[in-house]
């Protein structure tokens, strides 16, 4: 399919959270970009947009894409799916529209904008239609190890990443063929992650990071936390790493 315009679509991984992990790229992009998409929490900036504050344009055009909802809704409950698909809908077609003005458009991406990130639905929509580039991002859990100064896996160790809305047994199913994991999704679901955690034997090895490479960041072993609900920026990583080295 030919694209409907000139205009190009950007969408930027702006990475995990410390402005100076932005590449290059990103950083030229958005600087020469005549509009910038993000998507935002309702009340609150947006963190991809607050990452590059120092990289948009007194002159650009910001729009704002805001979530009808979080996590105030289960991932299976039949209104996630639907209402986060009109919200979808409705974000491509504000973005078609200043394409079809002939304006070029970046769309920021907190980590890589291909994992786990809101942006493949907005591609799903486009792709075809207009000329897409995609800019990838430092991920939220390499930041992570990084700062953690954590190796997760050598040799022929397979890592995992594990999404914690999983249910509880099925967390500890996965967790219980793996070398090396990283599980993401904590928030509310953290009591329930803890749980299998311990229950397949791997509390010991396990690291929670809390806000890696922000203010605020916070670096601990699993076993020390109390199983509260954690924030939307925090992760556990599991290294492998088990065999001779």
């Amino acid at each position: 399919m030919t694209p409907s315009s000139t205009a190009r679509l950007y969408i930027v991984g702006v990475g995990p959270g410390d402005p100076e992990l932005l590449t290059l790229k990103a950083a030229r992009v958005i600087a020469s970009v005549p509009v910038v998409a993000f998507f935002a929490k309702r009340g609150k900036a947006g963190r991809a947009r607050s990452i590059v504050a120092g990289w948009i344009k007194v002159d650009t055009i910001e729009v704002r894409l805001e979530y009808p909802f979080t996590t105030e809704v289960p991932v299976r409950d039949p209104r996630y799916a639907l209402e986060l698909g009109k919200f979808y809908e409705c974000a491509a077609a504000e973005i078609a529209r200043r394409l079809d003005s002939g304006c070029d458009v970046a769309l920021l991406c907190e980590g890589d904008p291909f994992l786990y990130g809101s942006s493949p639905h907005v591609l799903d929509r486009l792709e075809g239609s207009y000329s897409i580039e995609v800019v990838p991002g430092v991920t939220g859990m390499s930041g992570c190890w990084a700062r953690a100064s954590l190796p997760l896996v050598h040799g022929d160790d397979v890592l995992t990443v594990l999404p914690g809305t999983l249910d509880e047994d099925r967390l500890v199913e996965r967790l219980c063929s793996c070398d090396a994991v990283v599980i993401i999704k904590v928030g509310r679901n953290f009591p329930k992650i803890c749980s299998a955690v311990t229950r397949s034997g791997l509390i010991g090895r396990a690291i929670y990071v809390e806000r890696g490479t922000m203010e605020g960041e916070r670096v601990v072993p699993l076993e020390q936390m109390d199983a509260q609900a954690a924030p939307y920026f925090s992760l556990i990583l599991i290294p492998g790493r088990q065999r001779a080295r």
